[in-house]
């Protein structure tokens, strides 16, 4: 079941460029042993937090807070001294500084043979560039966030395998892949009338890995007005890069949205929205959502919504008896569908969360927001449970999100290659539309020319299907459906859903896309 409002959203996205900054804090030369830790010591200590009142957290140095963007960007960490620089070790930590628009310090451990030792701050490691600065008074800085780093690409080089900066943000990427979307620990009431409500990871804890490691592992301590919990990040670096989450979360008080495994994206303009002031054919770090839904006997159905850049916000609610997966993609993987030499968004990964054991009934929300420049993210997608747990109450789960570059995850049959929205040689009426979709995949690979395949196509309760059509492309060899429709109440949106299906087989996903009211 889909569910789709226009509806009124206090949602602040991070701005884009906010995780691709370059320095990073090190290590202290006296580093202090504490307790014995693992991941349920953060979790006891998240329960804990959660049964007493919220305390806001610290904040940086006046003349810190008060670094502009390009001060702030003028601090470079010293790659010398980066976390097991020297030892021989496949992975480095790099900690950013903070400051500027990362004001809230966040404290950072490393795990050495199950003990805990506080990383503490120190300036030597930071080149502040033009910036007149007097450390001194500092003391124990914190940091902003950190990121990781791997011979992901060549053996001669460590390069970004992930970052952890902001809220609770973090990225990674696979092997030849360039960073673009970002997921987060949780969301609060990123949809709906209530203020969203961001909760931030305050404490980390970096276990150090073997000399032949080929995974990394982070604990983290999540807080906010509203929530803790406690996550286990496991890294695991490759051509798809995996992030194994376990998490572990309390409330201190209701939610109207939980959001679990939120992703975040920038959706500007693509095949649907096409601009004629811009040069650029399309510019999205994503450009759909792909669900995998169950009906608990089994069976998979998938779904593939386009995005688009709307005129105002709006939510959908993609209902489901069991989740199989949900992703924001990018599946335009070459360059003519960008032109974009610096961008390069035909290297930005797609984000595929699957669920580790069953989570039974709920709902993923995608959110779409207007927005008039490619900096920064407006598009949010997250799993929200039928039944939140009660205050004080643990919400345990575990995923995978694995970030995909040219080898993604499709329907087994048939998927959708590009949606187009338009009119052809023939005017439309008022209040009529045409869309062009093409779809590609196994089952149609198999069928001959000729092929008796059908559109099947549900415009729902506010639109007339007045046209229907599927035949093979016979310029690319995929199957294209043409599809016409005209909306009964201009104040009302449409929702509409469509397949391709030979006899009572179907053979693609299914399409569906929203028309907003005008």
């Amino acid at each position: 079941m889909l569910v789709t409002k226009s509806t009124t959203v206090r949602f602040c996205p991070l701005p884009r460029w906010l995780a691709a900054f370059s320095c990073a804090l090190a290590l202290a030369a006296s580093p202090k042993l504490v307790s014995a830790f693992g991941f349920d010591d953060v979790a006891a200590r998240a329960q804990a937090e959660a049964a007493v009142a919220y305390r806001p957290p610290p904040q940086v140095s006046k003349d810190l807070a008060a670094l502009s963007y390009d001060q702030y960007r003028d601090i470079r960490f010293k790659p010398s001294n980066a976390l097991w620089r020297g030892d021989g070790l496949p992975f480095e930590v790099m900690f950013f500084h903070p400051g500027g628009f990362f004001n809230e310090p966040v404290a950072i451990n490393e795990i050495v043979a199950g003990k805990a030792r506080h990383i503490r701050f120190d300036p030597a490691d930071f080149d502040y560039g033009k910036n007149r600065l007097r450390p001194a008074g500092w003391a124990d800085a914190g940091y902003a966030g950190f990121r990781v780093h791997y011979p992901l690409n060549t053996q001669a080089y460590k390069d970004e395998l992930a970052v952890f900066l902001g809220a609770s943000y973090f990225r990674a990427v696979g092997g030849g892949q360039r960073y673009g979307l970002s997921a987060r620990g949780l969301g609060l009431d990123t949809t709906g009338a209530a203020r969203e409500e961001f909760p931030r990871f305050k404490e980390f804890w970096i276990e150090r890995p073997a000399a032949n490691a080929r995974e990394l592992v982070v604990h983290a301590l999540l807080d906010s007005p509203r929530a803790t919990g406690a996550y286990r990040f496991t890294l695991v670096p490759g051509t798809q890069s995996q992030v194994q989450v376990h998490a572990r979360i309390f409330l201190r008080a209701g939610v109207t949205t939980l959001g679990i495994a939120p992703l975040t994206s920038m959706f500007h303009h693509g095949e649907n929205t096409r601009r004629q002031d811009d040069f650029r054919p399309e510019v999205h770090d994503s450009d759909g959502l792909m669900l995998a839904t169950g009906d608990g006997e089994g069976g998979t159905e998938w779904l593939w919504r386009p995005l688009v850049n709307p005129g105002r916000a709006v939510a959908t609610s993609f209902a489901v008896r069991e989740l199989r997966g949900f992703g924001l993609m990018q599946r335009d993987r070459a360059f003519a569908n960008y032109e974009d030499l610096e961008a390069r968004y035909e290297h930005r990964p797609s984000a595929w969360v699957v669920p580790e054991g069953r989570w039974g009934a709920g709902r993923v929300e995608l959110l779409l927001l207007p927005t008039s420049g490619e900096f920064d993210d407006n598009v949010v997608a997250f799993w929200v449970p039928a039944q939140p747990p009660p205050p004080g109450q643990p919400l345990d789960l575990a995923y995978r999100i694995v970030f995909q570059g040219d080898e993604q995850q499709r329907p087994p049959n048939g998927w959708t290659v590009q949606s187009r929205l338009g009119r052809g040689y023939e005017k439309q009426d008022k209040g009529e539309f045409q869309y062009v979709v093409d779809f590609a995949g196994p089952a149609l690979d198999a069928l001959p020319a000729q092929a008796n395949v059908r559109a099947v196509v549900t415009p729902g309760g506010n639109a007339r299907l007045l046209e229907r059509n599927a035949y093979r492309n016979e310029a690319t060899g995929a199957w294209r459906m043409t599809l016409r429709v005209q909306r009964i109440d201009a104040a009302q949106p449409v929702e509409l859903r469509a397949f391709l299906q030979q006899d009572q087989h179907a053979l693609t996903e299914t399409w569906t896309t929203f028309i907003p009211a005008d």
